[in-house]
Protein backbone atom coordinates (compact mmCIF):
# COMPACT_ATOMS: atom_id res chain seq x y z
CA UNK A 1 0.00 0.00 0.00
CA UNK A 2 1.23 3.66 -0.91
CA UNK A 3 0.22 6.77 1.73
CA UNK A 4 1.19 9.95 0.79
CA UNK A 5 1.62 12.74 3.06
CA UNK A 6 1.46 15.88 1.14
CA UNK A 7 2.04 19.99 1.98
CA UNK A 8 3.94 19.30 5.37
CA UNK A 9 6.95 20.62 6.90
CA UNK A 10 8.93 17.78 7.16
CA UNK A 11 11.41 18.03 10.37
CA UNK A 12 13.88 15.32 10.25
CA UNK A 13 17.06 16.03 13.14
CA UNK A 14 18.98 12.75 12.43
CA UNK A 15 19.85 13.99 8.76
CA UNK A 16 19.08 17.54 9.32
CA UNK A 17 16.22 18.22 7.47
CA UNK A 18 13.79 21.35 8.07
CA UNK A 19 11.69 21.57 4.58
CA UNK A 20 8.53 21.46 2.99
CA UNK A 21 7.82 18.58 1.06
CA UNK A 22 5.81 15.27 0.50
CA UNK A 23 6.57 12.03 2.10
CA UNK A 24 5.80 8.67 0.40
CA UNK A 25 5.25 5.37 2.38
CA UNK A 26 5.00 1.80 0.80
CA UNK A 27 4.74 -1.54 2.18
CA UNK A 28 5.38 -0.07 5.93
CA UNK A 29 8.58 2.00 4.96
CA UNK A 30 9.22 5.41 3.99
CA UNK A 31 9.83 5.43 0.33
CA UNK A 32 10.94 8.75 -0.64
CA UNK A 33 10.71 12.47 0.35
CA UNK A 34 9.58 13.99 -3.18
CA UNK A 35 8.15 17.52 -4.61
CA UNK A 36 5.46 16.15 -6.80
CA UNK A 37 2.69 14.39 -5.92
CA UNK A 38 2.68 10.30 -7.18
CA UNK A 39 -0.29 8.52 -6.91
CA UNK A 40 -1.30 6.89 -3.58
CA UNK A 41 -3.94 4.74 -2.22
CA UNK A 42 -4.29 7.11 0.50
CA UNK A 43 -3.34 10.72 0.24
CA UNK A 44 -3.16 12.51 3.29
CA UNK A 45 -3.08 16.57 3.85
CA UNK A 46 -0.74 17.92 5.93
CA UNK A 47 -1.12 21.64 5.00
CA UNK A 48 0.40 24.09 8.07
CA UNK A 49 1.18 20.98 10.04
CA UNK A 50 4.85 19.23 10.68
CA UNK A 51 5.29 15.66 9.16
CA UNK A 52 8.13 13.71 11.85
CA UNK A 53 8.96 10.91 12.40
CA UNK A 54 7.62 8.74 15.20
CA UNK A 55 7.93 9.19 18.51
CA UNK A 56 10.02 6.51 20.90
CA UNK A 57 10.20 6.81 24.47
CA UNK A 58 12.86 4.74 25.65
CA UNK A 59 11.56 4.41 29.41
CA UNK A 60 7.81 3.46 29.77
CA UNK A 61 6.57 0.14 31.84
CA UNK A 62 4.58 -1.90 29.43
CA UNK A 63 1.02 -3.42 30.51
CA UNK A 64 0.51 -5.96 32.21
CA UNK A 65 -0.42 -9.94 31.20
CA UNK A 66 -3.56 -11.77 31.78
CA UNK A 67 -2.37 -15.52 32.31
CA UNK A 68 -6.40 -16.87 32.41
CA UNK A 69 -6.72 -15.37 28.27
CA UNK A 70 -2.70 -15.51 27.59
CA UNK A 71 -3.16 -12.15 26.46
CA UNK A 72 -1.44 -8.44 27.25
CA UNK A 73 -4.00 -5.58 28.62
CA UNK A 74 -3.40 -2.92 26.53
CA UNK A 75 -3.81 0.36 28.49
CA UNK A 76 -0.69 2.39 28.30
CA UNK A 77 0.27 0.96 25.18
CA UNK A 78 -2.69 3.00 24.06
CA UNK A 79 -1.62 5.95 25.98
CA UNK A 80 1.60 6.05 24.29
CA UNK A 81 -0.16 5.91 20.60
CA UNK A 82 -1.98 8.94 21.46
CA UNK A 83 0.89 10.89 22.51
CA UNK A 84 2.50 10.07 19.37
CA UNK A 85 5.00 7.44 20.36
CA UNK A 86 5.43 4.43 17.84
CA UNK A 87 8.02 2.69 19.37
CA UNK A 88 8.50 1.91 23.42
CA UNK A 89 10.64 0.26 25.46
CA UNK A 90 9.53 -1.35 28.82
CA UNK A 91 11.21 -3.56 31.43
CA UNK A 92 12.94 -0.11 33.18
CA UNK A 93 13.83 0.29 36.93
CA UNK A 94 14.39 -4.10 36.98
CA UNK A 95 10.81 -4.82 36.29
CA UNK A 96 8.71 -7.12 34.19
CA UNK A 97 5.01 -7.54 34.13
CA UNK A 98 5.62 -10.98 32.63
CA UNK A 99 9.03 -13.01 31.23
CA UNK A 100 10.38 -10.52 28.18
CA UNK A 101 10.60 -13.61 26.74
CA UNK A 102 7.13 -14.27 26.51
CA UNK A 103 6.45 -10.44 26.35
CA UNK A 104 7.90 -10.32 22.78
CA UNK A 105 6.22 -13.44 21.96
CA UNK A 106 2.85 -12.20 22.38
CA UNK A 107 3.22 -8.71 20.45
CA UNK A 108 4.46 -10.91 17.68
CA UNK A 109 1.15 -13.22 17.95
CA UNK A 110 -1.56 -10.11 18.73
CA UNK A 111 -0.44 -6.94 17.64
CA UNK A 112 -0.31 -4.37 19.74
CA UNK A 113 -0.92 -0.23 19.51
CA UNK A 114 3.08 0.18 19.52
CA UNK A 115 5.62 -0.86 18.76
CA UNK A 116 7.52 -2.58 21.77
CA UNK A 117 10.90 -3.63 22.79
CA UNK A 118 11.91 -4.95 26.39
CA UNK A 119 14.61 -4.50 28.80
CA UNK A 120 15.53 -7.62 30.90
CA UNK A 121 14.63 -6.25 34.21
CA UNK A 122 16.99 -7.94 37.51
CA UNK A 123 14.40 -7.19 39.46
CA UNK A 124 12.05 -9.85 38.12
CA UNK A 125 14.71 -12.43 36.76
CA UNK A 126 16.13 -12.16 40.28
CA UNK A 127 13.10 -13.21 41.93
CA UNK A 128 12.43 -15.85 39.38
CA UNK A 129 16.16 -16.82 39.92
CA UNK A 130 14.57 -17.64 43.68
CA UNK A 131 15.97 -14.80 45.59
CA UNK A 132 12.98 -13.02 46.73
CA UNK A 133 14.44 -11.14 49.57
CA UNK A 134 14.85 -7.68 47.95
CA UNK A 135 17.25 -6.36 50.63
CA UNK A 136 19.47 -9.67 51.15
CA UNK A 137 22.77 -9.73 49.02
CA UNK A 138 21.95 -12.70 46.47
CA UNK A 139 23.43 -16.05 47.02
CA UNK A 140 26.02 -17.67 44.63
CA UNK A 141 23.55 -19.95 43.11
CA UNK A 142 20.65 -17.68 42.47
CA UNK A 143 23.45 -15.35 40.98
CA UNK A 144 24.33 -18.32 38.95
CA UNK A 145 20.87 -18.99 38.15
CA UNK A 146 20.21 -14.85 37.21
CA UNK A 147 22.62 -14.26 35.21
CA UNK A 148 21.82 -17.26 32.85
CA UNK A 149 18.11 -15.75 32.85
CA UNK A 150 19.56 -12.38 31.86
CA UNK A 151 21.47 -14.28 28.81
CA UNK A 152 18.30 -15.96 27.61
CA UNK A 153 16.31 -12.69 27.43
CA UNK A 154 19.15 -10.70 25.46
CA UNK A 155 19.57 -13.68 22.80
CA UNK A 156 15.63 -13.42 22.39
CA UNK A 157 16.42 -10.03 21.60
CA UNK A 158 16.02 -7.52 24.34
CA UNK A 159 17.89 -4.52 24.27
CA UNK A 160 20.18 -4.76 27.70
CA UNK A 161 19.57 -4.83 31.90
CA UNK A 162 17.68 -2.88 33.61
CA UNK A 163 18.39 -2.13 37.38
CA UNK A 164 16.12 -1.16 39.79
CA UNK A 165 18.72 -0.49 42.73
CA UNK A 166 17.00 1.55 44.91
CA UNK A 167 14.20 -1.28 44.72
CA UNK A 168 17.07 -4.30 45.86
CA UNK A 169 18.59 -2.48 48.55
CA UNK A 170 20.97 -5.79 48.60
CA UNK A 171 22.23 -5.35 45.48
CA UNK A 172 25.64 -5.33 45.46
CA UNK A 173 28.18 -4.25 42.33
CA UNK A 174 29.11 -7.63 41.88
CA UNK A 175 25.87 -8.65 41.06
CA UNK A 176 25.31 -5.97 38.78
CA UNK A 177 28.27 -7.02 36.62
CA UNK A 178 27.82 -10.04 36.13
CA UNK A 179 23.97 -9.54 35.53
CA UNK A 180 24.64 -7.29 32.73
CA UNK A 181 28.19 -9.10 31.45
CA UNK A 182 26.41 -10.72 28.45
CA UNK A 183 25.01 -7.09 26.83
CA UNK A 184 29.19 -6.95 26.03
CA UNK A 185 28.25 -9.42 22.84
CA UNK A 186 26.14 -6.93 20.88
CA UNK A 187 26.90 -3.55 22.62
CA UNK A 188 23.72 -3.63 24.56
CA UNK A 189 23.33 -1.10 27.30
CA UNK A 190 22.50 -0.76 30.85
CA UNK A 191 19.90 1.81 32.35
CA UNK A 192 18.92 1.79 35.63
CA UNK A 193 17.14 3.81 38.55
CA UNK A 194 19.58 4.13 40.80
CA UNK A 195 20.20 3.82 44.49
CA UNK A 196 19.72 6.77 45.88
CA UNK A 197 18.47 10.46 44.98
CA UNK A 198 18.60 14.47 46.26
CA UNK A 199 21.78 15.15 48.12
CA UNK A 200 23.13 11.39 47.70
CA UNK A 201 23.01 10.89 44.08
CA UNK A 202 26.71 11.65 42.90
CA UNK A 203 27.53 8.61 45.06
CA UNK A 204 24.41 6.79 43.50
CA UNK A 205 25.16 7.79 39.44
CA UNK A 206 28.56 6.82 40.11
CA UNK A 207 27.76 3.60 40.88
CA UNK A 208 26.02 2.96 38.41
CA UNK A 209 28.87 4.56 35.79
CA UNK A 210 31.09 1.90 37.67
CA UNK A 211 29.06 -0.38 36.45
CA UNK A 212 29.36 0.56 32.67
CA UNK A 213 33.00 1.13 32.91
CA UNK A 214 33.65 -2.26 34.40
CA UNK A 215 32.48 -4.26 31.12
CA UNK A 216 32.67 -1.35 28.60
CA UNK A 217 28.99 -0.34 27.98
CA UNK A 218 26.72 2.26 27.24
CA UNK A 219 24.51 3.60 30.09
CA UNK A 220 21.56 4.92 30.25
CA UNK A 221 21.08 7.08 33.69
CA UNK A 222 17.12 6.72 34.23
CA UNK A 223 14.63 9.86 34.90
CA UNK A 224 17.16 12.39 36.06
CA UNK A 225 14.72 15.07 37.22
CA UNK A 226 12.99 12.45 40.00
CA UNK A 227 16.63 11.89 41.28
CA UNK A 228 18.70 14.97 41.38
CA UNK A 229 15.84 17.05 40.81
CA UNK A 230 16.02 18.93 44.15
CA UNK A 231 18.91 21.07 43.43
CA UNK A 232 21.60 18.87 42.46
CA UNK A 233 20.94 19.05 38.66
CA UNK A 234 23.67 21.22 37.50
CA UNK A 235 26.24 19.06 38.97
CA UNK A 236 24.80 16.28 38.26
CA UNK A 237 25.11 17.15 34.47
CA UNK A 238 28.76 18.47 34.52
CA UNK A 239 29.63 14.77 36.04
CA UNK A 240 28.13 13.41 32.98
CA UNK A 241 29.18 15.18 30.74
CA UNK A 242 32.74 14.64 32.31
CA UNK A 243 32.27 11.16 31.64
CA UNK A 244 30.72 11.56 27.81
CA UNK A 245 33.86 14.49 26.82
CA UNK A 246 35.74 11.19 28.26
CA UNK A 247 34.76 8.89 25.76
CA UNK A 248 31.71 7.35 27.57
CA UNK A 249 28.43 6.91 25.87
CA UNK A 250 26.51 7.94 28.97
CA UNK A 251 23.34 9.27 28.48
CA UNK A 252 20.11 10.17 30.68
CA UNK A 253 16.44 10.77 30.22
CA UNK A 254 13.47 13.06 31.94
CA UNK A 255 9.72 14.04 32.16
CA UNK A 256 8.40 17.23 31.95
CA UNK A 257 6.57 17.16 35.19
CA UNK A 258 7.59 18.00 38.82
CA UNK A 259 6.25 15.31 41.12
CA UNK A 260 7.50 11.67 40.69
CA UNK A 261 5.30 8.81 41.21
CA UNK A 262 6.06 5.61 42.94
CA UNK A 263 3.72 2.65 44.28
CA UNK A 264 3.76 3.34 48.34
CA UNK A 265 5.38 0.38 49.39
CA UNK A 266 8.61 0.65 47.58
CA UNK A 267 11.64 1.40 49.27
CA UNK A 268 11.76 4.84 48.19
CA UNK A 269 9.28 5.98 51.22
CA UNK A 270 11.42 3.86 53.39
CA UNK A 271 12.00 5.18 56.48
CA UNK A 272 14.16 8.59 56.56
CA UNK A 273 12.00 10.06 53.20
CA UNK A 274 10.49 12.30 54.93
CA UNK A 275 14.24 13.94 55.80
CA UNK A 276 15.79 13.22 52.42
CA UNK A 277 12.96 15.21 50.72
CA UNK A 278 12.95 17.92 53.83
CA UNK A 279 9.24 17.72 53.82
CA UNK A 280 6.12 16.44 55.30
CA UNK A 281 3.35 13.50 54.40
CA UNK A 282 1.02 16.18 52.33
CA UNK A 283 3.79 16.00 49.37
CA UNK A 284 2.19 12.53 48.57
CA UNK A 285 -1.21 12.34 46.28
CA UNK A 286 -2.74 8.83 46.46
CA UNK A 287 -3.49 7.88 42.82
CA UNK A 288 -5.98 5.01 43.27
CA UNK A 289 -8.10 2.93 45.44
CA UNK A 290 -10.46 4.49 48.49
CA UNK A 291 -8.24 7.59 48.82
CA UNK A 292 -7.90 8.76 45.22
CA UNK A 293 -7.30 12.09 44.95
CA UNK A 294 -5.94 13.07 48.66
CA UNK A 295 -2.92 13.96 50.44
CA UNK A 296 -1.14 11.57 52.99
CA UNK A 297 -1.36 12.22 55.97
CA UNK A 298 0.39 9.90 58.40
CA UNK A 299 -2.54 7.68 59.10
CA UNK A 300 -3.11 7.15 55.89
CA UNK A 301 0.52 6.65 54.57
CA UNK A 302 1.66 3.96 57.56
CA UNK A 303 -2.68 2.34 56.43
CA UNK A 304 -1.46 2.30 53.01
CA UNK A 305 1.94 1.04 53.20
CA UNK A 306 0.27 -1.86 55.88
CA UNK A 307 -2.68 -2.88 53.56
CA UNK A 308 -2.29 -2.05 50.16
CA UNK A 309 1.57 -1.51 49.06
CA UNK A 310 0.81 -1.63 45.72
CA UNK A 311 -1.23 1.36 45.83
CA UNK A 312 0.69 4.07 42.91
CA UNK A 313 1.06 7.74 44.51
CA UNK A 314 2.55 10.84 43.36
CA UNK A 315 5.23 12.82 45.26
CA UNK A 316 5.36 16.48 44.24
CA UNK A 317 8.69 17.21 45.86
CA UNK A 318 10.73 18.40 42.42
CA UNK A 319 11.83 21.51 41.68
CA UNK A 320 10.81 23.04 38.75
CA UNK A 321 14.10 25.10 37.90
CA UNK A 322 16.42 21.68 38.24
CA UNK A 323 13.78 19.38 36.06
CA UNK A 324 13.99 21.99 33.21
CA UNK A 325 17.41 22.06 33.25
CA UNK A 326 17.93 18.66 32.46
CA UNK A 327 15.08 18.42 29.75
CA UNK A 328 17.11 21.58 27.70
CA UNK A 329 20.16 20.14 28.34
CA UNK A 330 22.22 18.38 25.15
CA UNK A 331 22.49 14.92 26.77
CA UNK A 332 19.19 14.46 27.89
CA UNK A 333 16.27 12.94 26.15
CA UNK A 334 12.74 12.82 26.20
CA UNK A 335 11.23 9.88 28.43
CA UNK A 336 7.64 9.51 30.18
CA UNK A 337 8.15 6.75 32.55
CA UNK A 338 5.01 5.86 32.30
CA UNK A 339 3.23 3.78 34.65
CA UNK A 340 -0.50 2.77 34.55
CA UNK A 341 -2.70 1.04 36.90
CA UNK A 342 -6.34 0.48 34.76
CA UNK A 343 -6.00 4.23 33.35
CA UNK A 344 -4.74 5.53 36.37
CA UNK A 345 -1.25 6.67 37.49
CA UNK A 346 0.66 9.72 36.89
CA UNK A 347 -0.81 12.05 34.09
CA UNK A 348 2.96 11.69 32.53
CA UNK A 349 2.11 8.13 30.45
CA UNK A 350 -0.39 10.40 28.95
CA UNK A 351 0.89 13.90 28.58
CA UNK A 352 4.10 13.87 28.61
CA UNK A 353 5.32 13.84 24.59
CA UNK A 354 2.62 16.62 23.82
CA UNK A 355 3.10 18.11 27.08
CA UNK A 356 7.00 18.55 25.91
CA UNK A 357 6.28 20.31 23.20
CA UNK A 358 4.08 22.68 24.18
CA UNK A 359 5.70 23.86 27.26
CA UNK A 360 9.44 23.94 25.72
CA UNK A 361 8.73 24.30 22.17
CA UNK A 362 5.70 26.74 22.44
CA UNK A 363 7.93 28.89 25.14
CA UNK A 364 10.35 29.39 22.42
CA UNK A 365 12.99 27.59 25.09
CA UNK A 366 13.58 24.42 22.47
CA UNK A 367 12.83 24.67 18.44
CA UNK A 368 10.82 22.07 17.61
CA UNK A 369 13.75 20.47 15.56
CA UNK A 370 15.79 20.02 18.77
CA UNK A 371 12.77 18.62 20.68
CA UNK A 372 11.99 15.64 17.79
CA UNK A 373 15.66 15.37 18.34
CA UNK A 374 15.01 14.62 22.04
CA UNK A 375 11.71 12.38 21.23
CA UNK A 376 13.23 10.18 18.40
CA UNK A 377 16.42 10.93 17.16
CA UNK A 378 18.19 10.61 20.55
CA UNK A 379 16.41 7.21 21.79
CA UNK A 380 16.72 5.98 18.59
CA UNK A 381 20.54 6.18 18.51
CA UNK A 382 21.01 4.71 22.06
CA UNK A 383 18.87 1.75 21.06
CA UNK A 384 21.28 1.26 17.87
CA UNK A 385 17.80 1.22 15.32
CA UNK A 386 18.82 3.00 12.80
CA UNK A 387 15.66 2.25 10.62
CA UNK A 388 13.56 4.31 13.47
CA UNK A 389 13.42 7.67 14.71
CA UNK A 390 14.30 8.78 11.14
CA UNK A 391 12.67 9.44 7.58
CA UNK A 392 15.38 8.87 4.78
CA UNK A 393 14.32 5.90 2.67
CA UNK A 394 14.05 2.60 3.71
CA UNK A 395 13.41 3.64 7.15
CA UNK A 396 9.81 2.31 9.22
CA UNK A 397 7.33 4.08 8.03
CA UNK A 398 6.59 5.20 11.85
CA UNK A 399 5.05 8.77 11.21
CA UNK A 400 3.66 12.02 12.82
CA UNK A 401 1.71 14.49 11.72
CA UNK A 402 1.44 17.41 14.74
CA UNK A 403 -0.30 21.28 14.56
CA UNK A 404 2.18 23.15 16.45
CA UNK A 405 -0.55 25.45 17.40
CA UNK A 406 -2.84 22.94 18.62
CA UNK A 407 -0.73 20.45 20.30
CA UNK A 408 -1.19 20.01 24.06
CA UNK A 409 -1.73 17.37 26.72
CA UNK A 410 -4.91 17.07 28.84
CA UNK A 411 -3.68 14.29 31.09
CA UNK A 412 -4.05 15.81 34.61
CA UNK A 413 -2.81 14.64 38.15
CA UNK A 414 -6.97 14.15 38.42
CA UNK A 415 -7.38 12.72 34.52
CA UNK A 416 -4.28 10.92 34.25
CA UNK A 417 -5.64 9.05 31.06
CA UNK A 418 -6.87 12.13 29.12
CA UNK A 419 -5.53 12.04 25.76
CA UNK A 420 -4.04 14.94 23.73
CA UNK A 421 -4.68 17.22 20.91
CA UNK A 422 -2.86 18.53 17.95
CA UNK A 423 -1.86 14.77 16.54
CA UNK A 424 -3.54 14.93 13.01
CA UNK A 425 -1.90 11.69 12.09
CA UNK A 426 -0.09 9.06 13.87
CA UNK A 427 0.99 5.94 11.79
CA UNK A 428 2.22 2.94 12.80
CA UNK A 429 4.10 0.75 9.49
CA UNK A 430 2.57 3.38 7.70
CA UNK A 431 -1.03 2.85 8.45
CA UNK A 432 -2.86 5.05 10.13
CA UNK A 433 -3.16 4.66 13.79
CA UNK A 434 -4.55 7.93 15.14
CA UNK A 435 -6.84 10.02 13.17
CA UNK A 436 -7.42 13.60 14.40
CA UNK A 437 -6.27 12.77 18.18
CA UNK A 438 -8.88 9.52 17.36
CA UNK A 439 -7.35 6.06 17.89
CA UNK A 440 -8.60 3.92 14.48
CA UNK A 441 -6.50 1.06 14.87
CA UNK A 442 -5.07 -0.59 17.96
CA UNK A 443 -3.22 -3.74 16.06
CA UNK A 444 0.08 -2.18 14.00
CA UNK A 445 2.15 -2.36 16.65
CA UNK A 446 4.85 -5.62 16.62
CA UNK A 447 7.91 -6.68 19.09
CA UNK A 448 11.03 -4.98 18.22
CA UNK A 449 14.45 -6.87 18.91
CA UNK A 450 17.89 -6.19 19.06
CA UNK A 451 20.31 -9.05 18.06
Amino acid sequence: MRTLIKNGTIIDPANHIHARNNLLLQDGKVLATVQDEPEADVVLDAVGKYVCPGFIDIHMHEDPYDPVRDRLIPSIMTSMLRMGVTTAIGGNCGINTVSPIRYLELMDRDGGPVNMGLLAGHTFLREQAGHLDKYAPITPDALRRLSGLAQEALEAGCFGISFGIRYVPGISMDEMVETARGCRKSGKFIAAHVRDDAAYIFRAVQELIDVGRALDLPVQNSHVGSMGGFGQMERLLAMMDAYRANGMDLSGDCYPYYAFSTRIGETTYDDGFLERYQTDYSVIEVCEGPYKGQRCTEAIFRTLRREAPRTITVCHVMKPEDVDMALLHPNIMLASDGLMDNGQGHPRAAGAFPRFVRNYVGSGRLSLDEAVYKMATMPAAKLGLSYKGNLRSGADADVVVLDLDRITDRATFDQPNAGPEGLDYVLVGGEVAVDHDRVVRSDLGRAVRKH
